[in-house]
């Protein structure tokens, strides 16, 4: 099955499973349409639910290109870097060029850059944080849904290395973020009250952080 929107056709995969009570509708990065629901759903069912959320699926398809070029450019802290490719050294920032080996391990540079950068942010995020609270380990891993993530039972703060290549007051946000899990751990009102205190502008920085278009 496919869709066609704004011109293109789009695949539409259909996964019916038994233990799904509802319909959802993802896209993925291979900008396939996924419709997840039960095994009785009808497939005029499936049809009636994708014309009714037809403008969402062109949303979330804009959202997926958006985010696959942000990736498939360069951005350091916020920042974004001309790439130019070089074989006479594996990584440096210029100005506004950032000259790279072909065959360079990004990930892994941007690992070492994050752990140093991660560290020092979250330890003065804590120091400031408005609530008592335990002190939290660090650790890093590249997600690809999270920006981060609080095990409120042993205090560790995981964060995506992704991170790295947003502004440092999107870090921020997303620390004080999982820090107030530390004191509520839904995502309730109070919750959110608690974000506000250390980061009263969260609205802010958290629409920039999950931002990847040329938009603020």
């Amino acid at each position: 099955m496919t869709l066609k929107i704004d011109g293109e056709s789009y695949n539409v995969s259909v996964v019916k499973k038994s233990t799904t009570k509802n319909i959802y509708i993802r896209v993925k990065e291979d900008l396939t349409i996924y419709i997840t629901c039960n095994t009785l759903t009808s497939n005029k069912r499936i049809m009636s639910l994708i014309e009714d959320n037809y403008d969402s699926i062109r949303k979330m398809i804009k959202k997926v290109k958006e985010k696959l070029k942000y990736n498939s450019e360069f951005y350091y802290l916020g920042k974004k870097y001309d790439i130019i490719y070089t074989e006479f050294c594996d990584l440096k920032l210029g100005e506004n060029k950032v000259f790279i080996s072909r065959d360079f391990d990004l990930d892994k540079w941007k690992k070492k850059q994050a752990l140093s950068i991660f560290s020092e942010r979250l330890e003065k995020c804590y120091q400031n944080f408005s609530r008592k609270i335990p002190h939290p380990t660090l650790k890093l891993r590249k997600m690809t849904s999270r920006w981060g993530v609080c095990n409120i039972k042993t205090h560790v703060i995981t964060l995506n290395t992704e991170l790295i290549t947003k502004d440092i007051g999107c870090l921020d946000y997303v620390i004080y973020h999982e820090l107030s899990h530390l004191v509520e751990a839904n995502h309730s009102k109070k919750f959110w009250n608690v974000v506000e205190e250390n980061c009263p502008d969260y609205k802010k920085w958290r629409k920039l952080t999950n931002n990847y278009g040329d938009e603020e």
